[in-house]
């Protein structure tokens, strides 16, 4: 057995999760969630960081003292999970950082993803061994980069006789399908569309607090139907798989340059809950072998009572579960993914299921760095 930590921070900038994973040196033994943390990236990091994502040319400075700051807080989460369980750093074989996104152009003409990360900076705070810049290489043979976790769905998720649809509501929402163990079902990964980023973004800017708990704010509000098909002509819900999606694409302003002027906030949030839910729908149908599926659901979309109702009504007849039956949490799904892609890596494992992201082929994926 080894302990890994993986670190994320996703598309909803709320902070960085911190996953701290013990896995098995067999690769059929599932791995087991011991701790996890969130340490919410302060104001002028998330604004910092908030403008990076969203600016067409960026400086230099802005960039490197950003990367500097986020390293500096990813180092605090690493101490404050270790602390917990009086660890030192060289009881971890390695920490998994995924960085934050600032850019992903899978379909520019040349494409490229960049996450900011500094590993090196993290190794030396750290003192411990970190595998980062896990994307890139599934870029270089040709795959789209993302979704990465779908081949930890498998580990993790994949049963006897039934089908199973992984759903990570996240700031993007994004799919995965895991036929029965010796079906000839594939499996398949995709980013189905927004998710959180658009009905956190729409709260932030009409209300008070960073979200709309349990959704009670949208189920106060109707669904404007007119408004909802517009959001839902977008061409990336048409696409076929492989396809990966981020907030290049949906963000305020695709929602602002769709609205007529006169639509009520609360309206408007009780649309986009509806969009996400009939976006994952739509896409889960072609899924859906008959009465046999299950729906497991992470990620903070999980705990929206609302969306997870809108959710369950165009999903009629599927079994909805929660990740805690299987020993980990909704929140923690996609850090301890990446301590376990870390853990794949140091073991020159493949990191990456060529049929979710279009890549030629198997492929390591990361970089190691030496503390």
């Amino acid at each position: 057995m080894a302990l890994f930590v993986g670190l994320m921070s996703g598309t909803s900038l709320d902070g960085i999760d911190a996953a701290l994973v013990e896995i098995a040196d067999e690769a059929a033994q599932r791995p087991r969630l011991i701790d996890a943390l969130c340490l919410p990236l302060g104001i002028e990091l998330r604004k910092a960081l908030l403008e990076l994502t969203q600016a067409s040319q960026v400086s230099f400075a802005a960039l490197g003292a950003t990367e500097s700051a986020f390293c500096d807080h990813q180092a605090e989460a690493v101490r404050q999970l270790l602390c917990r369980h009086d660890l030192p750093p060289e009881a971890i074989a390695a920490i998994g950082s995924h960085g934050q996104t600032i850019e992903h152009a899978p379909y520019a003409d040349a494409p490229f993803t960049y996450q900011l990360d500094n590993p090196s900076r993290l190794a030396e705070l750290t003192g411990c061994q970190v595998v980062a810049d896990f994307r890139r290489r599934d870029m270089a043979a040709g795959g789209q980069a993302a979704p990465l976790a779908p081949i930890f769905h498998q580990a993790l998720f994949t049963d006897t006789t039934r089908t199973r649809l992984i759903l990570n509501l996240g700031g993007i929402a994004n799919l995965t399908r895991l036929g029965p163990i010796g079906s000839s079902l594939p499996v398949i990964g995709f980013d189905t569309g927004p998710a959180n980023l658009l009905i956190d973004a729409w709260h932030v800017r009409h209300r008070q607090g960073p979200i709309d708990e349990d959704g009670r704010w949208a189920a106060s509000g109707r669904i404007d139907e007119a408004l909802l098909e517009r959001l839902l002509e977008e061409p990336y819900f048409d696409l076929t798989p492989p396809k990966s999606t981020g907030r290049e694409q949906f963000h305020l302003g695709w929602v602002e340059n769709r609205l007529r002027g006169n639509e009520a906030a609360v309206d408007v949030q009780a649309t986009l809950v509806e969009l996400t839910a009939m976006s994952v729908a739509q896409a889960a149908r072609g899924f859906v072998e008959s009465l046999n599926t299950d729906l497991i659901v992470c990620g903070g979309g999980a705990r929206n009572g609302h969306l997870m109702q809108r959710l369950a009504a165009h999903l009629p007849g599927v079994s909805v579960l929660g990740c805690e039956a299987f020993g980990w949490s909704a929140d923690w799904l996609e850090a301890g993914a990446f301590a376990w892609l870390a853990w794949r890596r140091i073991h020159r494992m493949p990191g990456n299921l060529p049929e979710v992201t279009g890549a030629s082929g198997p492929r390591v994926l990361g970089g190691i760095y030496a503390p």
